[in-house]
Protein backbone atom coordinates (compact mmCIF):
# COMPACT_ATOMS: atom_id res chain seq x y z
CA UNK A 1 0.00 0.00 0.00
CA UNK A 2 1.28 3.63 -1.28
CA UNK A 3 1.55 5.77 1.62
CA UNK A 4 0.44 9.60 0.56
CA UNK A 5 3.21 12.47 0.20
CA UNK A 6 2.24 15.45 2.30
CA UNK A 7 3.46 18.86 1.88
CA UNK A 8 4.71 19.14 4.95
CA UNK A 9 7.86 16.89 6.75
CA UNK A 10 9.61 17.37 9.54
CA UNK A 11 13.21 17.94 9.62
CA UNK A 12 15.93 17.20 12.39
CA UNK A 13 18.13 20.43 13.84
CA UNK A 14 20.46 20.74 16.23
CA UNK A 15 20.64 23.92 17.62
CA UNK A 16 23.88 25.80 16.78
CA UNK A 17 23.92 27.78 20.18
CA UNK A 18 23.06 25.02 22.86
CA UNK A 19 23.49 21.83 20.89
CA UNK A 20 19.66 20.90 21.69
CA UNK A 21 18.19 18.15 19.25
CA UNK A 22 14.90 19.81 17.90
CA UNK A 23 12.04 19.33 14.85
CA UNK A 24 10.83 21.93 12.37
CA UNK A 25 8.63 21.90 9.89
CA UNK A 26 9.46 22.16 5.88
CA UNK A 27 7.67 21.93 2.63
CA UNK A 28 8.30 19.52 0.14
CA UNK A 29 9.74 21.33 -3.33
CA UNK A 30 7.49 19.43 -5.38
CA UNK A 31 4.58 21.28 -4.02
CA UNK A 32 5.97 24.51 -3.93
CA UNK A 33 4.34 26.43 -7.01
CA UNK A 34 5.79 30.18 -8.56
CA UNK A 35 3.90 31.83 -10.47
CA UNK A 36 6.14 35.04 -10.74
CA UNK A 37 8.90 37.08 -9.20
CA UNK A 38 8.26 40.52 -8.29
CA UNK A 39 10.65 43.39 -9.12
CA UNK A 40 12.62 43.15 -5.91
CA UNK A 41 12.84 39.07 -6.33
CA UNK A 42 10.02 38.65 -4.04
CA UNK A 43 8.32 35.23 -5.06
CA UNK A 44 4.74 34.86 -5.99
CA UNK A 45 3.52 31.39 -5.03
CA UNK A 46 0.44 29.81 -6.14
CA UNK A 47 -0.59 28.89 -3.08
CA UNK A 48 0.08 30.92 0.10
CA UNK A 49 -0.26 27.66 2.45
CA UNK A 50 2.81 26.22 0.26
CA UNK A 51 5.15 28.99 1.35
CA UNK A 52 8.79 28.13 1.77
CA UNK A 53 9.33 31.50 3.16
CA UNK A 54 7.37 30.57 5.97
CA UNK A 55 9.46 28.06 7.34
CA UNK A 56 13.14 29.35 6.45
CA UNK A 57 13.94 30.26 9.89
CA UNK A 58 14.70 26.77 12.28
CA UNK A 59 13.97 28.40 16.35
CA UNK A 60 15.24 26.31 18.95
CA UNK A 61 12.34 25.64 21.45
CA UNK A 62 14.57 25.62 24.47
CA UNK A 63 16.79 28.33 23.99
CA UNK A 64 15.40 30.43 21.68
CA UNK A 65 18.56 30.28 19.32
CA UNK A 66 17.00 31.74 15.58
CA UNK A 67 18.82 30.64 12.19
CA UNK A 68 18.97 29.60 9.03
CA UNK A 69 20.98 27.37 6.60
CA UNK A 70 22.85 30.51 5.66
CA UNK A 71 24.35 30.99 9.21
CA UNK A 72 28.06 29.81 9.59
CA UNK A 73 28.29 26.85 11.55
CA UNK A 74 30.65 28.01 14.67
CA UNK A 75 29.55 30.34 17.28
CA UNK A 76 33.30 31.87 19.06
CA UNK A 77 32.35 31.20 22.60
CA UNK A 78 32.15 34.93 24.04
CA UNK A 79 29.79 35.19 21.66
CA UNK A 80 28.46 31.85 22.73
CA UNK A 81 27.94 34.05 26.42
CA UNK A 82 26.22 37.19 24.23
CA UNK A 83 23.74 35.21 23.07
CA UNK A 84 22.78 33.68 26.04
CA UNK A 85 22.19 36.86 28.10
CA UNK A 86 20.64 38.74 25.53
CA UNK A 87 18.30 35.55 24.25
CA UNK A 88 18.05 32.62 26.31
CA UNK A 89 17.74 34.05 29.68
CA UNK A 90 14.66 35.86 28.20
CA UNK A 91 12.98 33.01 26.28
CA UNK A 92 9.88 31.92 27.29
CA UNK A 93 9.91 27.86 25.72
CA UNK A 94 7.63 27.87 22.40
CA UNK A 95 7.56 25.82 19.62
CA UNK A 96 7.86 27.36 16.28
CA UNK A 97 8.24 23.58 14.81
CA UNK A 98 4.83 23.32 13.76
CA UNK A 99 2.50 24.94 10.71
CA UNK A 100 3.05 29.02 10.56
CA UNK A 101 1.34 31.64 10.09
CA UNK A 102 2.57 34.66 8.09
CA UNK A 103 2.92 36.38 11.52
CA UNK A 104 4.48 33.70 13.38
CA UNK A 105 7.11 33.39 10.71
CA UNK A 106 7.44 37.76 10.61
CA UNK A 107 8.56 36.79 14.44
CA UNK A 108 11.15 34.19 13.20
CA UNK A 109 12.58 36.00 10.92
CA UNK A 110 13.25 38.89 13.41
CA UNK A 111 14.70 36.33 15.89
CA UNK A 112 17.06 35.52 13.29
CA UNK A 113 17.89 38.86 12.41
CA UNK A 114 18.45 39.83 16.14
CA UNK A 115 20.90 36.17 16.66
CA UNK A 116 22.39 37.03 13.42
CA UNK A 117 23.40 40.61 14.39
CA UNK A 118 24.91 39.41 17.91
CA UNK A 119 26.60 36.70 16.39
CA UNK A 120 28.14 38.90 13.48
CA UNK A 121 26.99 37.02 10.57
CA UNK A 122 27.44 38.46 7.12
CA UNK A 123 26.01 41.61 6.32
CA UNK A 124 24.54 40.02 3.19
CA UNK A 125 22.69 37.51 5.68
CA UNK A 126 20.95 39.52 7.50
CA UNK A 127 19.33 41.96 4.86
CA UNK A 128 17.92 38.77 3.87
CA UNK A 129 16.57 38.06 6.60
CA UNK A 130 15.29 41.75 6.61
CA UNK A 131 13.94 41.63 3.00
CA UNK A 132 12.09 38.79 3.53
CA UNK A 133 10.71 40.03 6.63
CA UNK A 134 9.53 43.11 4.44
CA UNK A 135 7.55 40.66 1.81
CA UNK A 136 5.71 39.24 4.41
CA UNK A 137 4.36 42.27 5.49
CA UNK A 138 3.67 42.85 2.01
CA UNK A 139 1.80 39.76 1.88
CA UNK A 140 -0.58 41.04 4.88
CA UNK A 141 -0.37 44.90 3.54
CA UNK A 142 0.96 46.50 6.57
CA UNK A 143 3.20 48.86 4.10
CA UNK A 144 4.67 51.12 7.07
CA UNK A 145 6.07 47.86 8.58
CA UNK A 146 7.13 46.87 4.71
CA UNK A 147 8.77 49.68 4.31
CA UNK A 148 10.88 49.96 7.69
CA UNK A 149 12.40 46.44 6.64
CA UNK A 150 12.99 47.83 3.16
CA UNK A 151 14.92 50.49 4.68
CA UNK A 152 17.02 48.10 7.38
CA UNK A 153 17.64 45.69 4.51
CA UNK A 154 18.93 48.54 1.68
CA UNK A 155 21.53 49.59 4.30
CA UNK A 156 22.92 46.01 4.94
CA UNK A 157 23.37 45.45 1.39
CA UNK A 158 24.90 48.03 0.57
CA UNK A 159 27.28 47.58 3.32
CA UNK A 160 27.39 44.44 2.01
CA UNK A 161 28.55 45.85 -0.97
CA UNK A 162 30.97 47.82 0.15
CA UNK A 163 32.96 45.84 2.35
CA UNK A 164 32.74 43.07 0.01
CA UNK A 165 31.21 40.52 2.35
CA UNK A 166 28.85 39.29 -0.30
CA UNK A 167 31.90 37.55 -2.12
CA UNK A 168 31.45 33.70 -1.91
CA UNK A 169 27.98 33.37 -1.41
CA UNK A 170 25.31 33.40 -3.64
CA UNK A 171 24.33 36.65 -4.47
CA UNK A 172 26.42 38.07 -7.73
CA UNK A 173 27.27 41.73 -7.52
CA UNK A 174 24.87 42.12 -10.66
CA UNK A 175 22.37 40.87 -8.31
CA UNK A 176 23.09 42.82 -5.58
CA UNK A 177 23.61 46.10 -6.73
CA UNK A 178 20.66 45.77 -9.01
CA UNK A 179 18.60 44.62 -5.77
CA UNK A 180 20.16 47.86 -3.85
CA UNK A 181 18.78 50.53 -6.74
CA UNK A 182 15.15 48.79 -6.88
CA UNK A 183 14.68 48.82 -2.85
CA UNK A 184 16.30 52.48 -3.17
CA UNK A 185 13.67 53.14 -6.08
CA UNK A 186 10.93 51.59 -3.54
CA UNK A 187 11.75 54.17 -1.20
CA UNK A 188 11.63 57.05 -3.87
CA UNK A 189 15.26 57.39 -3.48
CA UNK A 190 15.46 58.24 -7.49
CA UNK A 191 18.56 59.37 -7.84
CA UNK A 192 20.57 57.07 -5.43
CA UNK A 193 18.79 54.06 -7.06
CA UNK A 194 20.29 55.43 -10.52
CA UNK A 195 23.54 55.28 -9.33
CA UNK A 196 23.07 51.61 -7.97
CA UNK A 197 21.53 51.08 -11.83
CA UNK A 198 24.19 52.75 -13.67
CA UNK A 199 26.58 50.49 -12.30
CA UNK A 200 25.34 47.57 -13.39
CA UNK A 201 24.83 48.73 -16.78
CA UNK A 202 28.99 49.63 -16.63
CA UNK A 203 29.49 46.64 -15.98
CA UNK A 204 26.94 44.33 -18.19
CA UNK A 205 30.16 43.03 -19.78
CA UNK A 206 31.32 41.55 -16.91
CA UNK A 207 28.37 40.11 -15.74
CA UNK A 208 26.33 36.18 -16.85
CA UNK A 209 23.20 37.57 -15.24
CA UNK A 210 21.72 38.74 -18.83
CA UNK A 211 18.41 38.80 -17.25
CA UNK A 212 19.40 41.19 -14.74
CA UNK A 213 21.04 43.26 -16.49
CA UNK A 214 17.90 43.72 -18.69
CA UNK A 215 15.88 44.52 -15.57
CA UNK A 216 18.20 46.84 -14.46
CA UNK A 217 17.87 48.62 -18.05
CA UNK A 218 13.91 48.49 -17.84
CA UNK A 219 14.20 50.01 -14.48
CA UNK A 220 16.62 52.67 -15.79
CA UNK A 221 14.78 53.68 -18.86
CA UNK A 222 11.45 54.08 -16.30
CA UNK A 223 13.12 55.86 -13.83
CA UNK A 224 14.55 57.86 -16.58
CA UNK A 225 10.97 58.94 -18.16
CA UNK A 226 9.56 59.47 -14.85
CA UNK A 227 11.64 61.80 -13.74
CA UNK A 228 11.62 63.68 -17.15
CA UNK A 229 7.64 63.62 -17.13
CA UNK A 230 8.33 65.10 -12.99
CA UNK A 231 10.79 68.04 -14.36
CA UNK A 232 8.34 68.87 -17.53
CA UNK A 233 5.10 69.73 -14.82
CA UNK A 234 7.38 71.29 -12.56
Amino acid sequence: MMTEVTPFYDKKVQCLACKHSYSTTKIRSRFVKVKAHESDFCPVYESDEFNPLLYNVSVCPQCGFSHTDEFTKYIIPVLKTDLEQKISRHWQPQDYGRERSIEDAIKTYKLAAYCGLIKKEKKITIAGLYLRTAWLYRKINQGDQERRFINLATHEYIESYLNDDFKGTAMSETKLLYLVAELLRRQEKVEEAVKYLSKVIEKQHLSTDTKIVEMAKERWYEMRESFKKQNHLA
